[in-house]
């Protein structure tokens, strides 16, 4: 059994902990021993969030320490940029091409980098960048996002798609389990 180490990063409210929790269960009920860590910044008012995912024969730690990430799935370009450094040399980080000004861009005192996601590749790191967001309004609604990025992490995942659709339907509210589907098939193909 092969051992995975996933971070998911973004701004409060975007809802990677939901992400986490479905990632959670997906791989539990693929057999392996996992374990997630959460970890808030100012998520309130929209500051960093941090979900570490392990996933292993077993687990002891949930803690992913840098240059030990297979994967980064970014919710905003400038947390794929905060946290690149986390990422192994071979690993990919996955990231939504939507910006979301933190608070110091929004009161004038910093600026936000324009080539966040250059930096990154600049570095030899894979970069698969998607518009999530324009992914999640067709399926429905902008808070999809999440889930249209976890469809296109499981282009890298050998885990079957009902298997990650019997997730959804697991870790998602009822009356919003088909348009999570949707915005997951969106961000798979």
């Amino acid at each position: 059994m092969k051992s995975l180490n996933i971070m998911i990063v973004g701004v409060g409210g975007q809802g990677s902990l939901l992400a986490s929790k479905l990632l959670g269960k997906l791989l539990i009920n693929e057999g392996y021993d996992v374990k997630v860590s959460e970890v808030h910044g100012m998520s309130q008012r929209g500051g960093s969030v941090v979900t570490y995912v392990k996933a292993g024969e077993k687990v002891y730690s949930p803690i992913i320490d840098k240059g030990e990430a297979d994967f980064i799935v970014s919710f905003e370009k400038l947390e794929a940029a905060r946290y690149a450094s986390f990422l192994k040399k071979d690993g990919k980080i996955i990231v939504n091409s939507q910006q979301i000004d933190p608070m110091p861009v929004i009161t004038g005192a910093a600026v936000y980098p324009e080539d966040a996601l250059q930096k990154i590749s600049d570095l030899g790191l894979c970069v698969d960048c998607i518009d999530a967001l324009s992914l999640a309004l067709e399926a429905g609604s902008s808070k999809a996002v999440n889930i249209a990025l976890m469809g296109r992490l499981s282009t890298y995942l050998e885990i079957s798609e009902d298997k990650w659709l019997s997730a959804i339907e697991e870790s998602v509210n009822p009356k919003f389990v088909e348009m999570n589907k949707k915005a997951f098939m969106l961000g798979k193909n």
